[in-house]
């Protein structure tokens, strides 16, 4: 039986304190939605902040793509990546392990 080549991936944006105005951006964020809810990839994403009513600091994202670099062109080409605002980390995810440790 072949494997899949697909996997799941996790992003972890941090973001500069500028990256705010590019939140900000009415346009920007328009663009930003209609970008993720193209990408059915994209399984989940959301804002981070450190704690309830503090500015966001950056994101994470979880996406199911075939490889690292069909993830990383997923990111950069968002309306809201500023390479100079937002850093991101790749990190592949093991969606089994997980899943057998919360049934085990």
């Amino acid at each position: 039986m072949d494997q899949p080549t697909s996997r799941y991936w996790t992003v972890n944006f941090q973001d500069s304190p500028d990256m705010l105005a590019i939140r900000a951006d009415r346009s920007r964020r328009e663009a930003h939605i209609a970008y993720v809810r193209a990408h059915p990839e994209l399984d989940i994403g959301g804002e981070m902040a450190m704690s309830p009513m503090q500015d966001f600091v950056g994101a994470i994202w979880y996406v199911h793509a075939d490889s690292e670099e069909a993830v990383e062109q997923l990111v950069v080409k968002d309306p809201f990546y500023v390479r100079s605002l937002r850093q991101y980390e790749i990190k592949a995810a093991d969606l089994q392990c997980s899943v057998k440790g919360m049934i085990a």
